[in-house]
């Protein structure tokens, strides 16, 4: 019992080491830069209108070179303004739980990067077939998704990757959240 914070306290420094993700940094507007792991690959128009079937196509989408991973950049108008974020954390919990058929939240905050707040959610999805009879294995995932809000536009980040690989993603995704600079 005595050992446990010796070894708690070796693993964190041990984590400390750990080598951060490189990123490169992507202007994706005159006031939007985003960090993007340097692995991925932006995804052509063709491959986002399959991957995300949406009227309102992402700003942009990048994947990793299997295709198992991505990280977005969407814009969708909002009449709520930033002061709103104890109330939108709310409304986006729930919206993120109506989503999927169950939802594990690791981290739910709002919190301050650059200069700029986010609401931020970190969790596992899970999307099962619910029809009698359905022989399909429920599909999890890990995601991070961010979401801010500026001017009259709300702007969410999302990365996703297979659950059972979180522990390898988990560093990058936190990375890439920390890397949006948005100006005013």
């Amino acid at each position: 019992m005595k050992r446990m914070p010796l070894l708690l306290l070796l693993l964190l420094g041990l984590l400390a080491f750990a080598p951060k993700p490189k990123l490169t940094t992507v202007k994706l507007a005159s006031t939007l830069s985003v960090g993007v792991p340097k692995e991925f690959a932006p995804l052509p128009d063709d491959g986002i209108a399959v991957k995300y079937p949406s009227p309102r196509k992402p700003l942009a989408v990048y994947s990793n070179p299997s295709g198992r991973v991505d990280y977005s950049v969407a814009v969708r108008p909002t009449t709520f303004e930033s002061f709103d974020y104890g109330v939108l954390l709310k409304i986006y919990k729930s919206s993120i739980q109506r989503l999927y058929t169950k939802v594990d939240f690791i981290k739910e905050d709002i919190r301050t990067v650059n200069g700029r707040d986010f609401i931020y959610f970190e969790f596992i999805s899970t999307v099962s077939d619910t029809r009698r009879n359905s022989q399909l294995t429920p599909i999890k995932r890990y995601q991070v998704v961010q979401y801010a809000i500026e001017g009259s536009q709300l702007y969410v980040f999302t990365f996703v990757a297979p659950a059972d690989e979180q522990a390898q993603w988990q560093p990058t995704a936190q990375a890439v959240m920390s890397a949006i600079v948005m100006k005013k």
